[in-house]
């Protein structure tokens, strides 16, 4: 077992801005509620303290990983979007875990987000905004957010200029939420926006904070996507980071926790939206306490989503004709 350190390379880096709005970015963007749900009914309200483990992680249940891909919110050009990787990244994770993880991964499209959500950008946003966003279109259309097989990830937003964003369209139309392409435009092809969609929709939503509530809320439902201090961890290569912080400017999902065999130290094992070339595969372990992680965290509940099992999907043609 490695030395518990924060293995951080010491070189100089530009100034690192803040990806995460403060709360009252958020009140002037409608972000008012911090939650809807039951109350008395999540897992850090009722469930005992003793009944958690030492370890557990949703990568690793018995051999099984619940988890989906990691992504990588930088290509094909730079974006501060991790507000949105963060919590698409951690609704995937309880799909995959309401399916027992049967049948191929649902990813969900970051980019619808940053086309309709009206939460954020490729300059930040809300760590709770998108289930608040989510949970709102669901209730209000029936659908929610839609699969990224219709929408990639193009690191794009409206205020963006970055690489090819300045030359596109990143409004909320049809073509923004789901859309195909029949074939080429010299054959006469077209792209269309899709009415109808694989998409996944949520329950309820809301926020916690501190070691516990976090505990509780992963071990009986799932990942939460969680505010970090993400300047100590940039050149970060492995190992446990224990550095306090100073305040939280990325988002990122907690997917469980571990106990160091050696000296006793619990940390929580963290998927970053960084790529799979940054520190361990993509992952990062954190300690208690530490980069402020346990201070603003959310999660949202999984109410429907398309899938072969349910038998809820609308066929489309290849041109998308059928569901225009």
């Amino acid at each position: 077992m490695k030395v518990i350190l924060s293995m951080l390379l010491p070189t100089l880096s530009l100034a690192r801005f803040s990806e995460v709005w403060d709360r009252q970015t958020e009140i002037e963007h409608g972000i008012v509620e911090r939650g809807s749900y039951e109350l008395g009914s999540a897992p850090h309200e009722y469930m005992d303290s003793s009944d958690l483990p030492d370890n557990y992680n949703w990568g690793d249940i018995d051999g099984v990983n619940y988890l989906t891909k990691s992504l990588n919110q930088h290509i094909p050009q730079y974006c501060g979007s991790c507000w949105a990787h963060g919590s698409v990244s951690a609704l995937g994770d309880r799909i995959k875990i309401a399916r027992k993880a049967k049948g191929v991964d649902i990813n969900l499209s970051v980019q619808h987000i940053l086309n309709c959500g009206g939460v954020g950008s490729c300059y930040g946003g809300s760590v709770i905004g998108p289930y608040q966003w989510i949970h709102s279109i669901s209730k209000s259309t029936g659908s929610g957010i839609s699969y990224d097989t219709q929408n990639s990830y193009l690191a794009c937003s409206s205020d963006s200029k970055e690489g090819l964003c300045g030359h596109g369209d990143w409004s909320c139309s049809d073509m923004n939420v789901a859309r195909t392409c029949s074939t080429f435009t010299s054959m006469g092809g077209k792209c269309v926006g899709l009415s109808s969609y694989p998409n996944a929709t949520v329950a309820e939503y809301g926020e916690i904070s501190g070691a516990d509530a976090m505990q509780k809320e992963i071990y009986k439902r799932g990942p939460i996507a969680c505010g970090i201090d993400a300047a100590p961890i940039e050149d970060y290569t492995g190992g446990i980071a224990t550095d306090e912080g100073s305040s939280v400017d990325h988002v990122i999902s907690v997917v469980g926790w571990g106990t160091d065999a050696d000296t006793n130290t619990k940390y929580w094992i963290v998927r970053n939206s960084w790529g799979e070339y940054w520190g361990e595969q993509g992952y990062i372990r954190v300690a208690f306490g530490a980069l402020h992680i346990e201070d603003s965290c959310a999660w949202a509940t999984v109410d429907s989503f398309t899938a072969p099992e349910m038998n809820n999907q609308v066929p489309c043609y290849e041109d998308g004709s059928n569901c225009q």
